[in-house]
């Protein structure tokens, strides 16, 4: 049954975008610098074509077969399409062939897999902040072997880091620890600035500390559907 007092599409979003704006201006820094990636798993291709009618621009999909219907069937609005989820490597050519931005590089066989002399994609490598390999993600020991592999590819160039909070760890000291292993990335790789952190629960915290991407769902979308 649907709450009718509940908030819309559109005032969820105008929610989110005065949030990002309050909390960029907090920590001195322009509501312009901040990309707020909407990430619409399980909603269908109708509500990213609403979303691009009030402006949004910045779509995120974690999930291939999902994420390449969606960009074939809205290849004529003005979207970039973020891919945030783990990338098989069998798939990866796919992804690659509709994204616009890769979140989630996390390991050399994948940087060989997603490497091209065709074409250019961003992207980001992923940093695990647990000892859960299952999460995702580099381990901090192996990051700087990873960079070096991105930029001794053809065809991706690294923006930045990626990472999720860790459940057990207060968000905003999660945040810092990425913070300071972008400053040592971009040692290594000077263009490579760009932080994507913060999701529905915790963006705020990850501004604070640096964020440029952000990767909202719940907050904007409502609740997924019901998914069997």
């Amino acid at each position: 049954m649907t709450d009718l007092n509940a908030p819309g599409l559109a005032e969820r979003l105008e929610s989110v975008r005065s949030r990002v704006a309050a909390a960029a201006t907090a920590s001195g820094r322009s509501p312009s610098d901040i990309t707020t990636i909407v990430v619409t798993k399980f909603h269908p291709a109708s509500l990213i074509s609403e979303l691009h009618s009030l402006g949004v621009h910045d779509v995120g999909e974690n999930r291939h077969q999902e994420a390449q219907a969606k960009a074939a069937e809205l290849s004529d609005l003005d979207l970039r399409w973020h891919f945030v989820g783990q990338v098989q490597g069998k798939k990866a050519k796919q992804i690659r062939s509709y994204a616009d931005v890769i979140h989630s590089v996390d390991r050399s066989s994948l940087v060989d897999s997603l490497a091209s002399s065709e074409s250019t994609v961003d992207c980001f490598i992923q940093v695990n902040l647990t000892d859960d390999a299952a999460r995702g993600g580099v381990a901090e020991p192996e990051l700087d072997q990873l960079v070096e592999s991105v930029l001794a590819a053809d065809g991706l160039r690294l923006l930045g880091l990626m990472a999720v909070a860790p459940l057990d760890e207060e968000p905003r000291r999660a945040f810092a620890r990425v913070r300071q292993l972008g400053e040592r990335v971009r040692s290594l790789a000077p263009d490579a600035s760009l932080l994507s952190m913060g999701m529905s629960h915790d963006f705020e915290d990850a501004i604070a500390e640096g964020a440029t991407h952000l990767r909202i769902g719940t907050a904007i979308t409502g609740n997924r559907p019901v998914h069997g």
